[in-house]
């Protein structure tokens, strides 16, 4: 099942987002469930990150949950709102 995780920075947290960049791309890249796709969310100004959006794939929701908590931007208290959801794709266009 494929799952998108959703997350809004707290305002001014730029550095924040910055100051743990590399540990959160190395758990990435040692994580239990399998990313899809992820990155930044941008402000409308399209260079300021905001928050961060992944499409991930797991066998269930806790799974995802328990990734999301163990990522250093949790711990770091990056996130200000956070939402998992199911997601049906149905279409990709990757070649």
């Amino acid at each position: 099942m494929h799952y998108v995780i959703h997350c809004l920075d707290k305002p001014n947290s730029v550095q924040k987002r910055l100051d743990h960049y590399d540990a959160h791309k190395a758990y990435l890249a040692e994580a239990p469930v399998k990313t899809v796709i992820s990155g930044p969310l941008l402000a409308d100004d399209e260079e300021t990150m905001i928050g961060s959006c992944f499409v991930v794939e797991a066998g269930t929701l806790a799974e995802v949950e328990a990734f999301n908590r163990a990522d250093p931007f949790h711990a770091a208290e990056l996130w200000g709102q956070v939402s998992i959801r199911p997601f049906s794709k149905r279409v990709d266009n990757r070649q």
